[in-house]
């Protein structure tokens, strides 16, 4: 029999495609969206600093699912009913137009999360989606063959079916109602955050950036299994230790970037197991090794002795980073190319392309958050969203066991899981 009513639990982005795609669908079936808050697509709002990074121009599905270390199978069939190009065109063919970033990201061309949001509404409203607001859910359970979910007010509402799009949490009990339905979750821990590091010597510099650095994760970590990726080997970690390449940002409490945020997320579990209590390596010029660039050095040093090391930074190097490497170094502010000792060059060779950073714990990166963990992927069948272990039961968004890294890609399964989750519920 089909179902006559639907409730949607969550009124974030995969909550609200979800709600919309199953309300276009089954034009004869009631959609209930809650959302616990006073305001709908909070996350929404305050991603890409206010202006909504939608998805990523990334335009081979195979490649885009390979930025996400958990749930790259998983996405591969997904992106065979809804990918990045359907993103982009259903929000054309809404009014929105996106525009493309110099490293892949996709925003509105207004650069205001404003612009989806009101799509997302307005999509919603016209296909009669019922909105409800400051609706927190208690508890839901099936019995006599329908759905009842309770809310914190003690109402209880029912339906045939419900799609639970609560999002990430970083407690396992913030999973409980799934955990009493014998849904298996693989327990949360933070993924896609900033690196502290309070001994750091350029923790002044806050602001300062380098392009094209490799970062990597050294020491002695607990053995893990996740899959093999970012110079991670299944079963442990290789002797390349865990490494990406990309833009730092030096900050006041360590280490960001788009590069420290991948690592974060390749590494979640890992350095969770290491209560974030690790050794950061940067090579500030990848590609290079040190060999290189000492031999780059003394070239430089033989065809201008006269020169002031301090005072001319080289290859790429910010001055302001430069001027530190030096002090490092014992190089004095007056020191000429002629005058530099061995041991200080090799030192300047040392933090130009193996700086050493001791990182104790971690920090959010901006407003927002992501969670690796959440509802078993062995648990839902691709096709549909829909639980293996509970029949109409769906799920879409965080709240599985799904995440990428930064730069569109946690939105895009947003969009994709209730995209599907929406397109099957009212079968």
């Amino acid at each position: 029999m089909k179902p006559k009513k639907i409730i949607v639990i969550g009124g974030g982005a995969a909550g609200f495609f979800g709600a919309i795609a199953a309300a276009e669908t089954f034009a004869d079936i009631e959609v209930v969206l809650l959302e616990k808050n006073r305001t709908v697509l909070n996350k929404v709002r305050v991603s890409g600093g206010g202006r909504c990074n939608v998805t990523n121009a990334l335009a081979d599905p195979r490649k885009f699912a390979a930025q996400y270390p958990r749930g790259e199978a998983f996405l591969k069939n997904l992106f065979k009913h809804f990918n990045a190009a359907d993103t982009i065109r259903w929000f054309e063919q809404r009014g929105v137009t996106l525009k493309t970033e110099p490293d892949g990201r996709m925003f509105p061309i207004t650069d205001d999360s404003a612009t989806i949001i009101d799509c997302l509404t307005r999509a919603a409203r016209s296909s009669k989606v019922q909105i409800r607001t400051s609706a927190g859910v208690k508890n839901y359970w099936f019995e006599n063959q329908k759905w009842h979910v309770s809310l914190l007010d003690d109402t209880i509402l029912t339906a045939d079916r419900i799609l639970v799009a609560t999002g990430g949490n970083p407690q396992l009990a913030g999973y409980e109602n799934l955990t009493n339905l014998t849904e298996q979750i693989e327990p949360p821990v933070p993924s896609l955050f900033t690196f502290n590091t309070p001994t750091n010597f350029l923790r002044d510099l806050a602001g300062v950036s380098v392009q094209d650095a490799e970062v990597k994760i050294v020491g002695s970590l607990p053995v893990q299994s996740e899959p093999a990726r970012g110079g991670l080997t299944r079963g442990g970690l290789s002797q390349r230790g865990l490494t990406q390449l990309g833009p730092v940002l030096v900050t006041h409490w360590g280490f960001s970037g788009p590069s420290i945020l991948k690592l974060s997320a390749w590494g979640a579990r890992l350095l969770s197991e290491a209560n974030y209590d690790f050794t950061l390596k940067i090579n500030w010029l990848a590609g290079q090794t040190g060999e290189q660039v000492h031999a780059f050095l003394i070239k430089f040093k033989q065809e201008n002795p006269k020169k002031r090391v301090a005072s001319h930074p080289l290859l790429g190097i910010p001055s302001r980073l430069w001027l530190a490497f030096c002090q490092q170094a014992a190089v004095s502010d007056t020191l000429r190319w002629v005058d530099i000792s061995n041991k200080s060059l090799n030192q300047l060779v040392e933090q130009l392309t193996n700086s050493q950073f001791k990182v104790v714990g971690k920090t959010t990166f901006k407003e927002e958050f992501v969670t690796c963990g959440g509802v078993a992927l062995a648990t839902i069948n691709p096709q549909t969203m829909e639980s293996t272990q509970n029949k109409g039961l769906f799920f879409a968004g965080e709240v599985i066991d799904i995440d990428g890294v930064t730069g569109g890609f946690n939105f895009q399964s947003a969009w994709s899981s209730g995209f599907v989750a929406g397109k099957s519920i009212g079968l």
